[in-house]
């Protein structure tokens, strides 16, 4: 059986990293095209809106960096900060826990590509 996972691994690998990025790029891109809505959003959660470039390049950058794998563990671990502080700031309400949750898993899958590479 081992041999077989051997075998599929890096498909695997692939599937699993286009997967885990796939969610920051298209949210990266709805960033950039809705970019006065988003700033706005973020200053309404306390979030100064001048960190807006810096999320954009985490979430798009950062995701293409996965898919790609390159720098594959400093970005993941940023991308595993960044979904437990944006779930924090925007998430943290009795009405908002599956997506708490959601950013919780999606951090704990960035560091396993912290661990793993």
């Amino acid at each position: 059986m081992d041999k077989l996972f051997d075998t599929v691994q890096p498909y695997t690998d692939l599937a699993g990293r286009v997967l885990i990025a796939a969610i920051f790029i298209l949210a990266g891109w709805s960033k950039v095209t809705g970019y006065a809505g988003t700033q706005a959003y973020m200053e309404s959660a306390g979030v100064p809106g001048a960190m807006l470039p810096l999320v954009i390049a985490l979430e798009l950058g950062g995701g293409i960096a996965i898919v790609l794998g390159l720098f594959t563990r400093p970005i993941a671990l940023l991308l595993a900060g960044f979904s437990i502080v944006s779930a924090l700031l925007f998430h943290a309400t009795p009405d908002q826990q599956i997506l708490l949750m959601k950013n919780f898993a999606m951090a704990g899958g960035f560091l396993f590509l912290v661990a793993n590479g």
